[in-house]
């Protein structure tokens, strides 16, 4: 068939063109003929097809988010705890100072406990008033007492006095 349209294409040209003849020895042509080595052919290649293809780029894309959400997380995570950890040492801290807070109030109440029991009461006050009111009442009974005996002593040195012949020794 090959020959066959190679002359065909032949007789076409005009006759200024020279003729040249194919011609190959027989050996060639049975070779040829025989087995012809057209090289070698790789095998054909599968389409990975909408389905698989689909599955891979979901298992991939599922991977990609799932290590990018598992990173936002854990920096999550460590940004909770470490202000979990800060409002522990803030709470240790007001703790503390409320625990001071509490001892000094309880020195204070037993400060005042102390006090209130070396105190006065209203009750002893009065009556502290009232046997001070007497021993102040018996103490002026007696100046008065003791007011009278030294006019009397007085009255009596003046009667001696206007006596002109009576000495008064005192010993």
């Amino acid at each position: 068939m090959s020959s066959t349209l190679a002359r065909s294409l032949f007789r076409a040209q005009p006759a200024n063109i020279t003729r040249r003849t194919l011609s190959t020895s027989r050996v060639l042509r049975q070779e040829a003929s025989a087995a012809p080595n057209l090289g070698h052919v790789p095998p054909p290649k599968k389409p990975v097809g909408a389905f698989r293809g689909g599955i891979v780029g979901f298992l991939f894309g599922f991977s990609l988010a799932s290590s990018y959400a598992a990173y936002h997380l854990l920096d999550e995570y460590k940004q909770a705890s470490a202000a979990l950890q800060a409002s522990v040492e803030e709470l240790q801290h007001s703790t503390e100072r409320i625990t001071t807070h509490i001892r000094r109030i309880e020195a204070v109440e037993k400060d005042l406990k102390a006090l209130r029991d070396a105190s006065a009461s209203k009750d002893d006050i009065s009556r502290v008033r009232t046997e001070m009111k007497k021993l102040y009442d018996g103490l002026h009974v007696e100046f008065l007492d003791l007011r009278s005996h030294v006019w009397g002593i007085q009255q009596d040195l003046h009667s001696l006095s206007k006596k002109e012949a009576t000495t008064v020794r005192i010993v």
